[in-house]
């Protein structure tokens, strides 16, 4: 029998064995990618140059774009290889690294939205003290947590994506390696594997959920204490945005990781990861752009400069 180590490389199924589709996914993805990164590039460029932009707030939006950018990043290009491509394979060594990446930016893009949670929380229900509690030190620190957790989290689930054995069977049922498939296909070290996924995703995702719902629980009661029906307004319009963020992709990251893995869960999977994994990179930039008012004036005043340049 052999072990992960005697394995070479892996062959993906992809989305689908129709060759007539193959093409035509081609171009789809292709361009949900190429908007994704103009979008987020776009975003983080657009908070980089804009003085109104300068606030915490446009600062963890900014992190959230990169990290969505290296998201989609980590899976799209192979995607869109292994559609043109008959072998559809991938190395034993680029899969542990896709997995590494995908663990990490994941448990960092959902550290990133509780931190946007509880600055939307000290904003509205704390703006006196909002300047000097939301320092650019604090959020750099805050920030930095994220990225600093994440990557190690990710090191050591990829150790025991490692452990699994395999028998012979290298068909991964996915358009890249991930964890359920892989378990779904191993023969060995699979049950240790299998719960530490489990608990792991289920102990960040529930801890990281619980900050984004009692920060908004906080919300809803200052925001229904004030007077100001324009206040009240202006509050629930900042957060409207990060909370259809939040509902997207924890909604699909929870139907993917919190249950063991089987042929039918899987197949549905992979239907569920096109939406996280290309969609929402994708989306994350118009949320927050078309209900933003700063967002659009930044745009206006930036396309303007460009023109009066010109």
């Amino acid at each position: 029998m052999p072990n992960f180590t005697d394995v070479t490389e892996f062959t993906l199924l992809g989305l689908t064995c129709r060759q007539e589709l193959q093409v035509l996914l081609f171009v789809v993805f292709l361009a949900v990618y190429m908007i994704t990164l103009l979008g987020n590039i776009g975003m983080i460029i657009l908070i980089s140059i804009s003085p109104q932009l300068q606030s915490p707030m446009y600062f963890f939006l900014s992190h959230l774009s990169f990290v969505d950018v290296c998201f989609s990043s980590n899976v799209t290009p192979k995607m869109l290889e292994n559609l043109l491509s008959e072998t559809k394979s991938i190395s034993y060594v680029g899969c542990l690294v896709q997995c590494y990446f995908f663990i990490a930016l994941v448990h960092v893009e959902v550290y990133i939205l509780a931190v946007m949670a509880f600055d939307r929380y000290m904003a509205i229900c704390n703006p006196l003290l909002y300047g000097s509690k939301m320092s650019r030190t604090v959020c750099v620190r805050l920030i930095s947590v994220p990225y600093v957790y994440g990557f190690s989290v990710s090191l050591i689930c990829t150790l025991w994506t490692y452990g699994l054995y395999f028998c012979g069977n290298f068909e991964v049922n996915h358009f890249y390696c991930a964890d359920p498939p892989l378990i779904k296909i191993a023969c060995g070290g699979v049950h240790i594997k299998e719960i530490t996924m489990i608990v792991i995703a289920g102990i960040n995702f529930t801890y990281s959920l619980s900050v984004v719902l009692i920060s908004y629980t906080l919300i809803v009661v200052a925001v229904l204490r004030m007077r100001s029906a324009d206040g009240r307004r202006k509050a629930f319009s900042t957060c409207g945005s990060h909370l259809t963020a939040v509902s997207m992709f924890y909604g699909t990251l929870i139907f993917m990781y919190l249950r063991r893995p089987t042929e039918e869960s899987i197949e549905r999977g992979k239907m569920v990861a096109v939406f996280y994994t290309t969609v929402i990179p994708m989306l994350n930039p118009m949320i927050y752009s078309l209900r933003n008012k700063d967002v659009k004036a930044a745009v206006n005043k930036a396309i303007t400069k460009t023109y009066v340049r010109q």
